[in-house]
């Protein structure tokens, strides 16, 4: 198809290189092909992919990746082509078995752009040489079953990084729920703090209404006592008895104020509470935040909310003695409740006591003088004043039982509010306990991935001294069986006892004494023994004096 500026190129590289985007692995490959020198074709750049996917053995799952995606092969192919069929799909899986080869193909310094128009045949055909050679044979399967060996373990080594990265992430995702508990824990707080508010405004309206009712008392008793100097003499006595009830319950309102202002107090006191349990939760957000930076620091930190724990927790034995406290003196003012019901009682016998004496007097002197009419009538009058004190006195009683009800309100409210506080504590005890276990899984991985590190270097430094070694030993022969008489460390004579053991890498013959490195393979049951220089697989021949 002829190119343009806007399309794709519409040539085997064009699907090949949207390869990278569907499987990322891919990447490195398309990378080091647009890096080649040389090529300046993109059928050039097609069979350098394609040689670099046949070595790295994925090229059914790069091809797989592209079959699925119709849509974009639809741009490079028609609708009844091969790969548009169920036959690409045939293929794709027929290409499977190209991974059992192992291919070691040469990418730099040939001419790929232009097509191989011979092929020598004469690689792949049987040779005379190697049709006696079991022995290379041998050898080939040995070097075969090391490279799978290698290849399981970096596939193992692959699988267990994934499963340490999706444990990463489900630790990421239960401190993002730490972190929303500890929000809802903030909002508690709020709401705590707005309840303390209105307390207060309750506290001042009780405040202001006690200290209207004081004055209301005050004007009624001055009037009361102007009328009772005019009074006769008994009437004096019962004006200092009036007195004498008006000072105690003066005594007793002193008392409430008092207790008002212990009370007041008390909030005080729950307020700075609550402000050091902010700062606990300030705190414990700031060690979520630096846990995955300051693993180190967290010990200092426990010991810190500890002893917070320890402040908070004597916060609320005080707590508790101030409740029983206030429970003592609602005790005393029931008390005195019933001290004044008992007053008001005699009061009423004094009345009806002094209701039958009237009644006598008005029986005994009916036929008096006027002057006894005036003094009954002004009698009477006494009674009515006596009458609308005992009134004052209900209504006196009747406050009084309102604001217990509302002390009795407020202690209900304090109650609450450390049932609150010890839930908080709770929590906070939770809190704790799943910091300390995300912090034991935390150092179980860190040791785990220590521990993958360890044996992901070993291996590597293992293949890179084999490397090292095949390179340097290019080109050396093997020694005859003739020619070698001697081994090569302890410089012995072979013979039974001391059989030949012969280095395929490098050539050096070692006696059966002196190679006693072994190395288990998975596709032999016996350790095989190993080249002491270059660690290569050691071969037994028969000795030269044996035949």
């Amino acid at each position: 198809v002829r190119k343009s500026f806007l399309s794709y190129n519409k040539t085997i590289w064009g699907p090949l290189e949207l390869v990278e985007k569907l499987y990322p692995e891919a990447e490195e490959i398309a990378a080091s092909v647009r890096d080649l020198p040389g090529l300046k074709t993109p059928l050039g750049r097609a069979r350098a992919w394609l040689r670099l996917a046949l070595m790295q053995k994925k090229m059914a799952d790069y091809l797989r990746c592209l079959i699925i995606q119709r849509d974009l092969l639809s741009e490079f192919y028609e609708y009844h082509a091969l790969m548009m069929e169920e036959e690409g799909a045939v293929i794709v899986g027929l290409l499977v078995g190209l991974n059992v080869i192992d291919a070691n193909l040469c990418v730099k310094g040939e001419d790929l752009d232009s097509q191989v128009g011979v092929i020598d045949f004469s690689v792949y055909l049987k040779s005379d040489d190697d049709i006696g050679g079991k022995e290379r044979n041998v050898q080939i399967a040995a070097i075969l079953d090391q490279k799978n060996y290698v290849e399981e373990l970096n596939r193992q080594l692959n699988s267990t990084v994934s499963s340490l990265h999706a444990r990463v992430d489900s630790l990421e995702k239960s401190n993002t729920k730490l972190i929303e508990e500890l929000a809802i824990a903030k909002n508690n707080i709020i709401k705590l703090q707005e309840e303390n508010h209105q307390l207060r405004s309750e506290n001042t309206l009780i405040l202001m209404k006690t200290q209207h009712h004081l004055e209301a008392t005050k004007v009624d008793v001055e009037a009361e006592l102007q009328t009772y100097k005019h009074s006769r003499q008994g009437l004096d006595e019962m004006y200092n008895e009036a007195r004498r009830q008006l000072r105690e319950e003066a005594q007793l309102r002193q008392d409430m104020e008092n207790e008002l202002v212990v009370q007041v107090s008390m909030k005080h006191e729950i307020e700075l509470a609550m402000k050091l349990l902010e700062k606990d939760i300030h705190e414990k957000q700031d060690t979520l935040i630096g846990l995955r930076q300051q693993l180190d620091e967290v010990k200092a930190i426990n010991v810190e909310m500890y002893q917070k724990l320890q402040v908070s927790e004597d916060a609320m034995k005080e707590k508790n003695e101030i409740i029983s406290r206030l429970e003592d003196k609602t005790n005393q003012i029931n008390a005195t409740m019933k001290q004044l019901e008992q007053r008001l009682q005699q009061a009423e016998k004094a009345q009806m006591e002094a209701e039958a004496e009237d009644e006598k007097l008005k029986q005994e002197y009916v036929d008096k003088s006027e002057s006894l009419q005036n003094e009954f009538s002004q009698k009477e009058k006494q009674l009515l004043q006596l009458e609308t004190d005992l009134k004052i006195e209900k209504e006196w009683r009747q406050t009084l039982e309102d604001d217990l009800q509302k002390e009795k309100e407020t202690v209900s409210h304090l109650r609450t509010e450390t049932q609150e506080i010890v839930k908080l504590k709770k929590e906070f005890l939770k809190l704790q306990e799943k910091n300390k276990q995300l912090k034991s899984v935390c150092e179980d991985q860190e040791a785990a991935l220590q521990e993958l590190a360890s044996k992901l270097s070993e291996s590597k430094l293992k293949i890179e001294d084999i490397k090292e070694a095949n390179k340097a030993l290019q080109g050396q022969v093997w020694l005859k069986d003739k020619e070698a008489t001697h081994c090569k460390l302890c410089e012995k004579e072979f013979s039974l006892s001391k059989r030949k053991h012969h280095c395929r890498n490098c050539g050096e013959i070692f006696c059966n004494a002196c190679s006693d490195n072994e190395l288990p393979l998975p596709s032999s049951p016996k350790p095989v023994r190993v080249c002491d220089s270059c660690h290569a697989i050691l071969i037994q021949r028969c000795s030269s004096n044996v035949p």
